[in-house]
């Protein structure tokens, strides 16, 4: 379960960085996400990392940020199919009508977030008393 967790933390490290590489690329991508079946696939996935983050949490660094993090994670897959595909369009084209730079700065968090995770997933050190 441990590799799963460094997997989903490299995930989202990737979807950040093809934010600040290539905005284009991610745009192009709305029209799969903007279906019934792209919010399913999304719904899993996000559905997916938050229990891969709760069930990792305890041995972590931060295992109360972790498990909220899951928690939240989960709570947004369980809500993305709620969303509608007629609102997630409309996100989507606000965002398609944004500059560049603003997927850029998303990607940039994005990134961000996935470095926090990493560092988080990492297990806690045993305290070596100093003599």
């Amino acid at each position: 379960m441990k590799y799963l967790a460094w997997a989903v933390a490299g995930l989202v490290l990737c979807a950040g960085l093809l934010g600040i590489v290539a905005p284009e690329q991610l745009l192009a991508l709305r029209s799969v996400i903007a279906s019934q079946t792209g919010l399913l696939v999304v719904a899993v996935i996000r559905i997916a990392i938050g229990i891969v983050l709760i069930m990792n949490a305890p041995a972590s660094r931060a295992p109360k940020l972790l498990q909220y993090a899951g928690a939240l994670v989960l709570l947004a897959g369980l809500a993305t199919p709620l969303f509608g595909v007629e609102r997630t369009r409309a996100v989507l084209d606000w965002e398609a009508a944004q500059r560049p730079a603003f997927v850029r700065l998303a990607g940039v968090a994005i990134v961000a977030m996935g470095g926090v995770f990493a560092v988080l997933l990492t297990p806690r050190r045993p305290h070596v008393p100093q003599s």
